[in-house]
């Protein structure tokens, strides 16, 4: 029986994010094991969850900071030693520094493993600020050449991925995000008036929807900001998410007197109903590996309001299912948001397209690469 472990900067990552892996390697036989902070929860998950499923959980006191040296160089210590007394023999690390530190443990440890890397959005990218790339980029570098597999999850890093010098025998591999669940995520010919009801949005408002952790690189003040510039006072906005930003965020939705339609709503396990309600999705990042949240709202036909980058840029269409704008740019926001609030046709005509559009973005093509990859990792050293 091959032993698995996978490492997470963010705790809670693994059940809303890499249920389908899990799946894959109970199929295959393998005892998986799960590190994480799970003292600094960004996600709801319930332990005795994971437990049942026959998971076992390791804390470790990994920072999302790379500045955290002490406590990140702490959580490698601990993964050397959850590596050595349990016998892993394959690591599957994510996000940033769950991929270093979890590269640099595998790397100094005496068994060896197997290094697995999902990059979810590298942070250096066209057009990122030059300290990322002379941050990141070298130890990007340099941890590849601890790495047998590094998985990327749009184009452009998957492009620049193939340059790394990975291990020898080493492959890079794209897939489409995480991979969402077509069947949970279906499109309904109408809104959803009693989940409207639910969230004290009218049945015959404009509502907008975002779902994200609360940080700044999600963006979600400059919806709030081009709400506040548009005359039409039935335009509701639900934030579903949270994070450090709230308390900021809660304070300028106040300073806009806008608290009476603007709702915080938290993390949600309940989004397939809440989609059914809005009429779009706002995803205004700053920066995207790729954006789980905004292909659920495609696969529900729900038009889009994004930002241009990397990551929209692999599903989100000008014109045909999304509106793209600048993401610092409250002009272009607030002029999408009143172009689809006046037009209902051009947002019906829209919405049709959605689901067609993020097909590729579904569990079934994801599973596809991912049984690659740990078929290429399930059968190392044998023989």
């Amino acid at each position: 029986m091959k032993k698995v472990l996978i490492i997470t900067a963010i705790s809670g990552f693994l059940p809303q994010f890499e249920k389908n892996n899990v799946k894959l390697l109970h199929e295959a036989g393998c005892e998986i094991h799960y590190a994480s902070n799970f003292k600094n929860p960004i996600y709801t998950f319930n332990e005795e969850d994971l437990k049942a499923q026959g998971i076992r959980l390791h804390q470790i006191d990994i920072a999302k900071s790379p500045f955290k040296f002490a406590t990140n160089l702490r959580a490698v210590r601990q993964l050397l030693r959850i590596i050595r007394e349990n016998d892993i023999e394959i690591v599957h690390c994510h996000n940033p520094m769950g991929g270093v530190a979890g590269r640099v443990a595998a790397g100094l440890s005496k068994r060896k493993p197997y290094v697995i890397y999902t990059a979810h959005g590298f942070h250096f990218y066209q057009g990122a600020p030059k300290k990322n790339w002379l941050l990141f980029y070298p130890a990007e570098w340099l941890l590849a050449r601890m790495t047998d597999i590094l998985i990327t999850i749009n184009r452009e890093d998957y492009e620049r991925a193939k340059r790394l010098p990975l291990k020898t025998g080493g492959a890079v591999f794209q897939i489409h995000s995480v991979g969402v669940d077509k069947e949970r995520f279906i499109p309904k010919r109408e809104i959803n008036e009693e989940k409207r009801r639910e969230l004290h949005v009218p049945a015959d408002a404009f509502h907008i929807v975002t779902a994200a952790e609360l940080n700044k690189n999600k963006n979600q003040k400059v919806i709030i900001e081009a709400i506040s510039t548009l005359p039409q006072k039935d335009i509701y906005y639900s934030i579903c998410g949270k994070g450090q930003e709230e308390t900021f965020l809660r304070k300028l939705v106040k300073e806009k007197g806008l608290e009476n339609r603007i709702r915080f709503l938290g993390f949600r396990t309940d989004m397939q109903e809440i989609l059914q309600t809005a009429d779009c999705f706002a995803f205004p990042s700053y920066r995207e590996g790729l954006g789980v949240a905004a292909v659920e709202a495609l696969l529900c036909n729900v038009v889009l309001v994004a930002s241009d980058n990397r990551g929209t840029r692999e599903y989100a269409v000008k014109g045909k299912n999304a509106f793209v704008c600048k993401a610092d740019s409250i002009p272009e926001f607030a002029q999408a948001i009143g172009t689809l609030y006046k037009d209902k046709e051009l947002r019906a005509k829209m919405s049709q397209t959605g689901r067609t559009s993020a097909m590729e973005f579904t569990v079934g093509e994801v599973e596809k690469t991912m049984k690659k990859v740990y078929d290429k990792a399930l059968t190392w050293r044998i023989g």
